[in-house]
């Protein structure tokens, strides 16, 4: 991380914290895992697919996060999720009143195959072209389900564009969770007004993840908060994520329709950006106290 980085960390930090300390329940890296996961039911199960604002509707599962971008070339679709939940997704698509096969690109969030392990077969059934950002690509390879070859059709780096029609999103590396760990960001309209989404990858810390002394990424610490520094400097409206957990899903479901939006809500992504930073700072102090007792 260099050193503007580190400043932009801090000053960012330093805006938020003392508004959202007295606010943030006290969540650990495993409570906010099985927020984000639910249970294996919800992995799996559709829910309704929806409008969210201008040109993006949800096609996800309970629990994983998944989206669907029109242009004026065809449709982008973010995360395909297992490759067991693509059926669930065309069938999400399809109640939205739009085809699978005009689906034309394909990306996704991160390394991980609750987000990018159906893209074979979303690529087989809709013949869109797979783009997968530079530091996925190890991870993807290693993704073969069935046996099948992990699709990557273009490779990008971060703060590349990626333009289908009349729509272009921009990719930001925000590793921790993975190296490849990407957050992508677009704009869009609503009422004359242009509003800046981001689809988080995500800022989660998994509860087996080494924070403290890390021989295998000495650096893991330095890019969790180098993420939490790119995102805050976004200055986000609307925020989605890999998990619709993150951004409160299915609270703002039942009030589509109503205005304002309730998926307009960049209160609640500094909040989400708040929580995973304490429950990583909690997890980091908890491993150091434990290697300096194990040290005496």
């Amino acid at each position: 991380m260099n050193k503007n980085r580190i400043l932009l960390a801090l000053f960012s930090a330093a805006l938020i914290t003392p508004v959202l300390a007295q606010q943030l329940p006290r969540l650990m890296p495993e409570d906010m895992f099985k927020r984000n996961i639910g249970t294996p039911e919800q992995l799996d199960k559709q829910f309704p697919p929806h409008h969210i604002i201008d040109n993006i509707y949800y096609i996800g599962t309970q629990s994983l996060g998944s989206f669907l971008i029109t242009t004026s070339a065809g449709h982008i679709l973010v995360n395909t999720d297992y490759e067991r939940t693509v059926p669930t997704l065309k069938k999400s698509v399809e109640q939205l009143g739009f085809k699978f096969e005009d689906i034309k690109l394909i990306i996704g969030s991160h390394e991980h195959a609750d987000h990018m392990e159906g893209d074979a077969l979303a690529k087989q059934l809709s013949g869109a072209k797979v783009v997968v950002v530079a530091e996925q690509v190890p991870g993807l390879k290693a993704m073969k389900p069935g046996g099948k070859e992990h699709p990557m059709d273009e490779i990008v780096h971060d703060g590349d564009k990626v333009t289908l029609g009349d729509e272009t999103l921009i990719a930001h590396l925000t590793p921790g969770h993975t190296d490849g760990c990407t957050s992508w960001e677009l704009t869009v309209k609503e009422g004359g007004k242009d509003y800046k989404v981001v689809i988080i990858g995500s800022l989660g810390v998994n509860p087996n993840y080494q924070l403290y002394n890390n021989p295998a990424n000495p650096k893991i610490v330095e890019q969790y908060r180098s993420s939490y520094a790119t995102l805050r400097a976004l200055a986000v409206d609307v925020p989605l994520g890999s998990h619709p957990a993150m951004y409160r899903m299915m609270e703002k479901y039942p009030l589509i329709g109503k205005n304002p939006n309730p998926f307009i809500d960049h209160a609640g992504y500094l909040y989400e950006i708040a929580l995973n930073e304490q429950a990583m700072n909690l997890r980091l102090e908890e491993q150091r106290l434990a290697a300096e007792k194990k040290a005496k």
